[in-house]
């Protein structure tokens, strides 16, 4: 007897590709950057933001998904949007990388991005890459399972975005511009925020500290965002435990703690049980700090936000603060939740990577104080390298040479 006809095996295989096809769906959005002024800390500033919103819009799709983003910029420089973690396979036009991928948009231009979620799952963020634009213009992007498919983790109540973020009471891109010019460090950060608010522990930030609503015997998902200029952060919430179960658009290995720490950039998933007696609970946050203190400080404020449950009690005594909140320099503390993170590596989320390694390569990135005068120890020029090369500026950015 001959073979069997591949029809019907083909048959399935294209449609199970239409199902993935017709699942899949297309989302339209539209960014519009503009100045507007905000007050925190007892002063007024001008800055630039996305629809009038700090943190700005947040991005929901669902894994497959493809996002149409139509960036117009009404501010005073060209700048882009990047999409944080977005792999973006065969498609880098749209990564947004100024003088890589394509050209900064200029003031009163608008660009439209196709964002292609292929293979992220979890949280990530956007945010400007030109100068430190990104301080202000930010927010984050919720990717859902695909459709008919769940978390590998009990599906929660509800979710929170926490957004955590750096505010300086001045215009921060004259202050970068400074910065490269005289080759010193960047200044100490006025706050650390939480959805745009430093919270209680700050001047004139008391009554506008971010508030969410949660009930009894619940399980909710929180949706972290470390969206600080260079800073690693810890974070915990007052008398309540915290299950890790993804990063940065990933999944983990889900692991209990009483605090995170996210690196500058960096997205975390967590699950909170609300199980504590009904009351406020502070949700607070601070720097990790590892650089010489005797050439720099550091911000020392702690963010705050207030987990508040529904229901009936004394609303007038303070909340809680998180006792487990590790100091500014714990390295100790940083360490050991740096070791507890793994991959989920389920059938349903496998981790290929090679296991045969044939090239070692050792890549050393250092940062340096070059001291000019001992005896004022502010006069130096900070330098960075890579496997002890430094960066110089090329005569041709990539996105030019490309097109030579």
């Amino acid at each position: 007897m001959g073979a069997a006809p591949a029809y019907p095996l083909l048959l399935l295989f294209l449609t199970g590709i239409s199902i993935w096809v017709v699942e899949a769906e297309v989302h339209y959005y539209d960014f519009v950057l503009a100045e507007k002024n905000f007050t925190r800390l007892c002063k007024t500033k001008s800055m630039l933001v996305v629809n009038g919103q700090f943190p700005g819009p947040t991005i929901y799709v669902h894994k497959g998904d493809t996002v149409f983003v139509n960036v117009h910029n009404h501010g005073d420089y060209g700048l882009t949007i990047h999409w944080h973690g977005v792999k973006q396979p065969r498609n880098p036009w749209s990564d947004g990388s100024a003088y890589i991928t394509q050209c900064p948009i200029e003031p009163g231009h608008n660009f439209t991005y196709e964002v292609v979620f292929s293979e992220e799952e979890g949280t990530l963020w956007w945010h400007a890459n030109s100068d430190w634009t990104r301080n202000t213009v930010h927010g984050a992007i919720v990717i859902y399972p695909p459709h008919g498919f769940s978390y590998p983790f009990p599906t929660p109540a509800g979710e929170q975005i926490l957004i955590l973020g750096t505010w300086f009471t001045y215009d921060v891109n004259k202050v970068i511009k400074e910065i490269l010019r005289t080759g010193k460090d960047v200044p100490i950060s006025d706050a650390y925020i939480i959805n745009g608010q430093p919270g209680d522990f700050c001047a004139c930030s008391k009554e506008m500290a971010y508030r969410w609503q949660v009930d009894y015997g619940k399980t909710y998902l929180i949706r972290l965002v470390n969206a600080l200029m260079n800073e690693e952060f810890f974070f915990a919430i007052a008398g309540h435990d915290l299950i890790v179960v993804g990063i940065d658009g990933s999944y983990l290995k889900p692991f209990t703690t009483s605090y995170v720490m996210l690196s500058n950039g960096q997205t975390m998933d967590v699950l909170v049980k609300t199980n504590q007696s009904p009351g406020r609970y502070y949700m607070a946050g601070r720097q990790y700090y590892t650089d010489n203190l005797f050439f720099t400080g550091y911000d020392k404020t702690n963010a705050s936000a207030i987990l508040e449950y529904r229901g009936k009690y004394d609303r007038l005594s303070s909340p809680f603060f998180p006792e487990t909140l590790p100091s500014y320099t714990d390295y100790d503390s940083a360490t050991r939740f740096r070791k507890r993170l793994k991959s989920l590596a389920s059938k349903e989320h496998p981790i290929d990577v090679p296991r045969n390694v044939t090239t070692q390569m050792y890549i050393t990135a250092s940062m340096d104080k070059i001291v000019h005068n001992f005896s004022a120890y502010m006069d130096y020029t900070l330098l960075s390298s890579l496997n002890n090369i430094s960066w110089v500026n090329p005569s041709t950015d990539v996105l030019q040479a490309y097109y030579r």
